[in-house]
């Protein structure tokens, strides 16, 4: 089958395809033929800053072909999504059992890749905020994969004004037409009116002008793989205050919950209030055009990879 690899050997960081042999599941594991494949954000970081070469993983859609041992509740033949923490650029790929989860018919893998994994996020992320209705709502990243679901999440909970935070104005139509409000890019002075909320998907010297943003008694939600500090006497002032989501870490200690963002996810879809973009299709091959297409912060949506 085909893989993307990943080699850092001193000079420039490079992906490329190799032949290897198709993988064979362990206990608990599903063989999934890839259909779709999503690119995120913290796989693109680490290729760019990790010292060794790593599998690189991510959200994928497509078809089971073998399950592992003790497998239950998925069988051969199911089109089921899920992340992968191992190798998932490539033609098959492994995929752990409570990380996966049904695509419903009607549904492409396509559509499951900018939906769920970046859904869950989205829709995690404001549970962690413990929004009421009527709240405002800021969203940085706003135009990526999981913030452009973020906006339209928080409308479907009740804000009554949703703020879009984007690097380039020219996103702003993009993310109007999904719900916001109003739009302010990261190098602005002021990011306009104070808001209950802030979703901070960027990190690092956002995390200042992410917190100056919130209203006292505000709630910052920090889902970034960009690291970053946040001064305490920023925080007491305004009795603000900062709050850690990962995903995994809900599906791993509570996996009634995260099924139920995922059913959650699916019903929105279903009912057209909830509408995943994707920026574009790109061969497997052509995974380092899709890695720039990130970094450069050019995606309106989803960047996915199709075998």
């Amino acid at each position: 089958m085909r893989r993307i690899r990943y080699e850092h050997s001193g000079g420039p960081d490079t992906l490329f395809l190799e032949e290897v042999a198709v993988p064979t599941p362990g206990p608990g594991e599903l063989l999934v033929r890839t259909e779709a494949i999503g690119v995120t954000l913290p796989v693109v970081r680490k290729v760019r800053e990790a010292a060794e070469p790593i599998p690189l993983g991510g959200e994928l859609g497509g078809e089971v072909v073998r399950v592992g041992e003790g497998v239950t509740g998925h069988a051969v033949g199911d089109r089921v999504t899920g992340l992968c923490f191992g190798h998932g650029y490539a033609d098959f790929a492994l995929l752990q059992t409570a990380m996966a989860s049904p695509i419903p018919a009607g549904a492409t893998a396509r559509d499951a890749v900018a939906l769920v994994r970046s859904g869950v996020v989205a829709l995690g992320a404001l549970a962690a905020a413990r929004p009421e209705k009527g709240e405002s709502v800021l969203v940085t990243a706003a135009a990526s994969g999981v913030g452009h679901l973020a906006l339209q999440l928080a409308r479907s909970r009740g804000a009554s004004r949703i703020v879009a935070a984007v690097g380039d104005p020219a996103k702003s139509d993009f993310v109007r037409g999904l719900g916001a409000d109003e739009v302010v890019t990261y190098e602005e002075a002021s990011w306009g009116e104070p808001v209950d909320i802030v979703l901070d998907a960027v990190g690092g010297k956002l995390l200042k002008p992410a917190v100056q943003a919130l209203a006292p008694g505000g709630r910052l939600v920090a889902y970034s793989s960009g690291g970053g500090t946040v001064e305490a006497y920023d925080l007491l002032v305004g009795g603000k205050s900062v709050i850690g989501f990962q995903t995994a870490m809900v599906a791993r200690n509570q996996p009634e919950r995260y099924a139920g963002w995922v059913a959650e996810l699916w019903r929105l879809f279903g009912e057209g209030t909830l509408r995943p973009a994707v920026h574009g299709e790109f061969a497997l091959e052509d995974a380092a055009l899709a890695h720039e297409a990130i970094e450069g912060r050019r995606n309106l949506g989803k960047v996915v990879l199709v075998p």
